[in-house]
């Protein structure tokens, strides 16, 4: 049993040195699989095609209509021009010398907007670039700037997100997108504001060693020219006005909530009960198709207010259904891994462990899904194999506790969106490739909002929901 322990330790650092190093997910996962089923003694192709494939499979079967409409929908926000509009109005608004703030704003509403994570990244660096070199704002804060922005709070905090991180946890607990509205209100402006301050006390110690835009050490060019990339994935097109840009964004809020609050529980769902539905039910699926149905309306409205301009339109549509691929197959690749963990004996062990803490369905939750998260690099894919191996229990003891499920998803979901952002993950590397910087240069300042001060507020919640209950 010691050896299958050691196994998984030695499998999981494996995974992160890999990730760290470059590797793909889709290879590195299968081979840090293949580490811990050396040491537990199981058989090896048994286990990738009885339970590795099989966990992939499921993930990308539940998940990929998200990936795919999301990454359309990036694509043609970015093609007609309506992604670059809202962040110049915005800007405007703000203000150039509140550049930070400008950024951050603009991040959120894009990514609260349904628009992917990485497609807001890629949009979002050459404009953040700009407003930062009118404010002379060192550089190597553009990197925490958007990540704040697409990283944390409307990634997993506010109420009605469309991303998959807080639509997973409804998969689970029964709840849809809107749970705990309370608690991810609090949590939200909490992670935002001290984010933001954290920033701007950055920028003047900063400015105050002299440091500016230009500074050497604020500059890093490595393999060519990340901005370049971003300004040339596609051509776009004017937009009609600066309110219009707006509307495919409310679109998807909009739809999501009437579905959420209003349509689906005045539906009758009895048809689910037949057996060809595999025994599905509306409250698993409601956030899943609350979020489907609202990006495809946007999409849809996107279509029909450049109808004119159809042939790009098509472009957009195919190109985002290429890009939606690698996201959701790393993804997965990193849920097989943890299924094949779960499945080998030394995890029962681990898994008992965690609960024999006797800290409650909510600090449990917590503590099993940030380790994940952290471990894998991946708030969707750690908190998916965490709940995957756990969810039934801590729903049950969720109810036996008298916790509400709504705050369970909203924790859950926030706490996600701590430990995954280590030096390894994905979306951290990716972000600073984009902004043509260093860990050494960004990380400090991108770990404190997205790492450090996410997990605070989390610790903090979960202590007051613990005392007053779900609010």
């Amino acid at each position: 049993m010691a050896l299958g322990i050691i196994g998984i330790v030695t499998s999981l650092f494996l995974l992160i040195t890999l990730a760290y190093r470059g590797v793909p997910v889709l290879l590195a996962a299968p081979l840090a699989s293949v580490v811990a089923v050396l040491f537990s003694g199981a058989p090896i192709l048994a286990s990738y095609t009885e339970i590795f494939m099989p966990a992939m499979a499921d993930f990308v079967s539940s998940w990929f209509p998200v990936f795919l409409f999301g990454a359309i929908f990036g694509v043609l926000m970015t093609v007609t021009g309506y992604a670059e509009s809202i962040a110049r109005t915005v800007t405007k608004l703000v203000g150039s010398r509140s550049a930070i703030a400008a950024t951050i704003v603009t991040s959120a509403l894009m990514t609260y907007g349904g628009i992917s994570l990485f497609v807001v990244a890629f949009v979002m660096y050459p404009l953040a670039r700009e407003l930062f070199r009118v404010a002379d704002i060192p550089r190597r804060l553009i990197p925490a700037t958007i990540a704040l922005g697409i990283f944390t709070f409307t990634m997993t905090a506010l109420p009605g997100s469309p991303q998959v991180q807080n639509i997973i946890p409804g998969q689970f607990f029964g709840t849809g997108s809107f749970a705990g509205a309370g608690i991810g209100l609090v949590g939200g402006a909490l992670i935002f504001g001290l984010g933001l301050l954290w920033l701007e006390y950055r920028r003047s110690a900063l400015v105050r060693k002299g440091e500016s835009f230009d500074s050497p050490q604020s500059e890093y060019v490595a393999g060519g020219s990340s901005e370049e990339g971003a300004e040339n994935q596609v051509t776009t097109l004017e937009p009609a006005s600066r309110l219009v840009p707006f509307l495919p964004l409310l679109t998807v809020f909009a739809v999501n909530f009437a579905c959420t609050l209003l349509v689906f529980p005045a539906l009758d769902w009895s048809y689910l009960e037949q057996e060809r539905f595999g025994g599905a039910t509306v409250d698993e699926r409601a956030g899943l198709w609350a979020v489907m149905l609202g990006i495809a309306a946007a999409i849809l409205l996107l279509a029909a207010l450049n109808v004119r301009n159809s042939a790009t339109l098509w472009a957009g549509c195919v190109d985002g259904a290429k890009r939606s691929m690698l996201p959701i197959f790393s993804t997965a690749s990193e849920v097989g891994y943890g299924a094949v963990v779960a499945s080998v004996a030394a995890f029962a062990v681990v898994r008992d462990s965690v609960f024999g803490i006797g800290a409650g369905a909510l600090w449990t939750s917590v503590l099993s899904v940030s380790v994940t998260a952290g471990l894998t690099g991946s708030s969707s894919g750690g908190m998916t194999i965490a709940l995957n191996a756990l969810g039934e229990d801590l729903q049950a003891m969720a109810e036996q506790e008298g916790v509400s499920m709504e705050a369970m998803h909203r924790l859950t979901a926030m706490t996600a969106g701590g430990l995954d952002t280590l030096p390894h993950s994905g979306a951290v590397v990716t972000l600073l490739i984009v902004c043509g910087l260093t860990h050494r240069q960004s990380y400090k300042d991108l770990g404190v909002v997205t790492l450090a001060i996410p997990v605070l507020v989390v610790v903090a919640l979960v202590s007051l929901v613990s005392v007053v209950g779900s609010f």
